[in-house]
């Protein structure tokens, strides 16, 4: 891959860089980052050795430009590249709720995929989903390719789908730390201390996690691991009662379609 430029400089553009950087994806000469904080390019050019530039010396030299400024931003960073970007430039955004079409209003008819990724991207640990338009399309594995260094990548066929995915993999993440806090606080309730309780939860969370992974792989489905830990008449099962007697997956079925209406708003 000949060069890549991140327009916006924040966590998300830095993981990008750190994944592309660590898989020798591409070497930093060739990665290319502008931003309106001039802390955050003298910490991503010393950090990372790349280089910065304004967004129009940017958009000139690059192969693959990423949109990773916020949303509210978007029309501003779009309007100082359009008489500089190069003709045959894949774009790639990763601004939440911004369709494809919005970005080709000013940009014009161009390659153009739109991603949503993840925080724990930031450990490597991310997952992106990657809809393109019909330019684009043949650009995909290219796209694929960047966001794989920092996870794992699906790819969707309908640009709408977006709304769900940022309300269940982008949003998500905050999920499941809201439920481990709540652990937490009744641990403590309870009589643990807090660093033991703390301790107990994370652990907990990251070793189920995983092994919901490799089950996965192997075929088992998540009501057989639950199964397998909720013994007739034991613990388990009857916190899992209170659960389900405060109907629980209609309190999240709710909260999922509630952030994807949102998403949708925001989208327009």
């Amino acid at each position: 891959m000949a060069s890549i430029g991140f327009i916006g400089a924040g966590n998300m553009a830095e993981a990008l860089i750190k994944g592309i950087l660590s898989v020798k994806l591409y070497k930093p000469k060739d990665v290319f980052v502008s931003d309106i904080k001039a802390e955050r390019l003298q910490h991503l050019t010393k950090e990372y050795k790349v280089a910065a530039a304004d967004n129009a010396q940017l958009a000139a030299n690059v192969d693959v430009l990423v949109l990773s400024v916020k949303p509210q931003n978007m029309s501003d960073a779009l309007k100082s590249i359009k008489n500089s970007l190069k003709q045959d430039s894949l774009i790639i955004s990763i601004a939440a709720g911004k369709k494809i079409s919005s970005i080709s209003s000013i940009l014009g008819d161009r390659p153009i995929i739109r991603v949503m990724p993840n925080t724990p991207a930031l450990i490597g640990q991310g997952i992106s989903a990657l809809f393109a338009n019909e330019k684009a399309e043949s650009f995909l594995e290219k796209a694929k390719s960047i966001f794989s260094a920092v996870g794992q990548v699906v790819v969707l066929d309908n640009e709408e789908l977006m709304d769900t995915v940022t309300a269940i993999s982008g949003s998500g993440p905050a999920y499941y730390f809201l439920f481990s806090e709540e652990l937490i606080k009744a641990a403590i309730q309870l009589g643990l201390p807090e660093n033991i309780a703390k301790e107990l939860v994370l652990q907990t969370a990251k070793g189920s996690i995983l092994l919901a992974c490799d089950a996965d792989k192997q075929g088992k489905s998540l009501e057989l691991l639950r199964r397998n830990v909720t013994s007739p008449g034991g613990t388990t099962e009857a916190a899992l009662k209170v659960f389900t007697e405060g109907s629980l997956g209609q309190l999240i079925a709710s909260a999922v379609k509630k952030a994807c209406e949102k998403s949708r708003q925001l989208s327009v």
